[in-house]
């Protein structure tokens, strides 16, 4: 799927990237948007165990137990603050203007994009492809090294890191 407009992230309250949401056939939404690899090979920086996951995947599928209850996945979602309402229109009114040439007037909404909601990975990790900066490069690395001296804010957003 292409997201180009972070219209999925948004409606289903993703905070960052990568993030997965498991939802049923019935479009219900059962384990809210986390981060659950499917391996631990980047166990180090996300400090998740992926079996958890896998075990929860597995109870669904072989034996139909969701995991989590419908008024459990509401508590473990993240609400958007104003701020990052704000900073997402933002971000989206920036990436309208530079597909439609105007990269100049872009730029300061990008900008106040990322002043709004710093620490938000789909908005600055996200955006950063269309900014001209490396999502794996330098640009990265360095968000990740603002994000980690911050302690991490939005880590565990969910609620879930108890289950990870």
């Amino acid at each position: 799927m292409l997201d180009r407009d972070h219209a999925a992230a948004e409606a289903l309250a993703i905070f960052n990237i990568p993030a997965t949401v498991w939802i049923d056939e019935g479009g219900t939404i059962v384990r809210p948007a986390d981060i659950t690899p499917a391996d631990d090979q980047f166990r180090s920086f996300t400090h998740v165990d992926s079996s958890v996951h896998r075990e929860e995947l597995r109870r669904w599928v072989h034996d139909g137990t969701p995991p989590m209850a419908a008024d459990e996945v509401r508590a473990h979602q993240y609400l958007p603050t104003p701020e990052l309402q704000m900073a997402r229109a933002e971000r989206r009114l920036a990436a309208h203007l530079r597909r439609t040439g105007n990269e100049g007037a872009a730029a300061p909404h990008f900008a106040r994009a990322v002043e709004l909601a710093p620490f938000d990975w789909t908005i600055r990790r996200g955006s950063m492809p269309l900014t001209g900066q490396d999502p794996f490069g330098t640009e990265f690395f360095e968000f990740w090294q603002e994000w980690e001296a911050a302690g991490r804010p939005g880590e565990g957003f969910t609620g879930l890191e108890d289950r990870a």
